[in-house]
């Protein structure tokens, strides 16, 4: 019998890990070539893992919930014969590789789990683009995450200088940190930290003396930021702990909920959008009574060919007519270039609320689509997205984004961008709502709108004049007609 070792592969592009969602396979099962073995959720959706071998199961590495580094060894199997054939051979190597050309994330994290040297480094694209903007070089940085993992962390304490103190700081500290362990048994005279260590203490209202030393030299302890951080992580958790017992009985119930897959990816994504671009909301509403006439006529016809019309496709097509005419809005900040970058086609984001969290799939080519084959996609990509069946490629490069919160009954909002695109469209429920007209206040199918943009590329002013064509279009629909 021969054993293999079967690493997680990338099971999509640039995944740096996944979590191990249910085993479809025990040890000692007998599987085929393709045999599906595992659920595995990365940050947009959840894909089965298959066998690359007809054989046994020898071992299971790791347990439902574990997150898992792609490239760590993930399965063992058993096939007969007493060494690799060239089939087993080779699914090792599709293993190890993306066919031809690896994934930067796979090779990073396949020679951290063999321990081979290389000048690579493994790192999640946000950390990496993080890097670019603070300079760091990534070769020069030790990661503290799974499997030697860059965080964003590590690469933030390498622009502080944390691990490449100058010498106006080597009077203070320098070395390397440490097993933690060696600092618990000695008595220190005094703490050394570097300038952002400290400067980070005082951030988080830590008295450095107080925090475990990482390393004795000549009867003196370094801190490093990280165990600043540590520390004041725990003395949170024990003022948490310590709130609960007083509070225990009251018989008060909590529940802690895995912060991971979508939820997380979304908060990734929400967090760096928010503190990259300067978000400014415009607020309007528009009287919609002719929109909501077509919609009535052409519902029939519309379930005639199996298809739910309903007001997205509409909004599709006027947002697109008025990205042509005002093409900032439809763009992308290359802050590294220092250029604007137009889109001059049209591939239009609709998120879409769901059991695991937000997605927002894509729907290309707007501009060249009818309002039927527009209805009937939209809803295709939702249920995908619902079921967790939608790709990575469906919900990557949208060049603008529509959010409809109006669905539950909302009216106004201030939507996050869909980093890195510069504007997001937010829509209302449609709703009676006074209006006045002639000076007499009617009640009025309106649709309330909360344009989001990157104040970095679209004035206000470009902003309302978009609504206000937006408004124009919806407000009379047949004028999509003469695009």
């Amino acid at each position: 019998m021969a054993r293999h070792e079967f690493r997680l592969p990338d099971v999509g592009e640039g995944v740096a890990e996944g979590e191990l969602v249910e085993w479809l396979v025990a040890e000692g099962d007998t599987v085929t070539e393709d045999q599906a073995v595992a659920e595995v959720e990365t940050d947009k959706a959840v894909v089965d893992v298959p066998s690359p071998y007809d054989g046994t199961v020898a071992e299971l590495h790791w347990e439902p919930g574990d997150v898992v580094p792609v490239g760590d060894v993930f399965v063992t199997f058993e096939t007969e014969g007493d060494g690799e054939t060239a089939e087993s051979a080779a699914a090792d190597e599709e293993t190890r590789s993306d066919q031809d050309e690896p994934s930067e994330e796979t090779a990073d994290a396949e020679a951290g789990a063999a321990g081979e040297g290389t000048d690579r480094v493994f790192a999640p694209p946000r950390v990496r683009r993080r890097a670019r903007e603070l300079g760091v070089d990534l070769g020069s940085v030790e990661g503290t995450g799974p499997s030697g993992r860059i965080t964003e962390a590590d690469v933030e304490a390498a622009a502080e200088g944390d691990t490449e103190p100058t010498t106006a700081d080597t009077e203070e500290a320098v070395t390397a940190e440490p097993e933690p362990q060696a600092a618990a048994e000695t008595t220190r005279d005094r703490t050394l930290a570097t300038p952002a260590t400290r400067r980070r203490a005082e951030e988080l209202d830590v008295d450095l003396d107080a925090v475990p030393m990482v390393e004795e030299r000549d009867g003196e302890a370094y801190v490093s930021t990280a165990a600043v951080e540590e520390y004041a992580d725990a003395q949170a958790a024990a003022q948490v702990a310590d709130a609960a017992t007083v509070a225990a009985g009251e018989d008060r119930e909590e529940e802690r909920v895995p912060y991971r897959g979508v939820r997380r990816t979304v908060g990734e994504q929400m967090e760096r959008s928010k503190f990259t671009a300067p978000h400014v909301t415009h607020h309007d509403t528009v009287v919609v009574e002719e929109l909501v006439a077509w919609r009535a006529d052409l519902k029939d016809r519309a379930a005639a060919a199996d298809v739910q019309l309903t007001y997205l496709p509409f909004v599709l097509k006027a947002v697109v007519a008025a990205l042509e005419e005002f093409p900032y809005l439809n763009s992308q900040l290359d802050a590294e270039a220092e250029e604007i970058v137009l889109k001059h086609y049209y591939d239009i984001g609709v998120a879409v609320a769901t059991d695991a969290g937000l997605m927002v799939p894509v729907l290309r080519d707007v501009d060249e689509k009818g309002i039927l084959d527009l209805a009937a996609e939209s809803q295709a990509l939702a249920d995908r997205a619902r079921d967790r069946s939608i790709s990575r490629e469906e919900m990557q490069g949208s060049t603008f984004s529509i959010t409809n919160f109006g669905a539950i009954g909302g009216e106004y909002a201030t939507p996050i961008l869909n980093h890195p695109e510069v504007a997001i469209l937010g829509l209302g429920a449609i709703e009676d709502r006074p209006v006045v007209e002639d000076g007499e206040v009617v009640a009025r199918k309106t649709l309330p709108l909360s344009l989001t943009i990157d104040h970095r590329v679209v004035d206000g002013a470009v902003a309302a004049a978009f609504v206000n064509r937006v408004k124009e279009y919806l407000a009379d629909p047949r004028l999509l007609l003469l695009d």
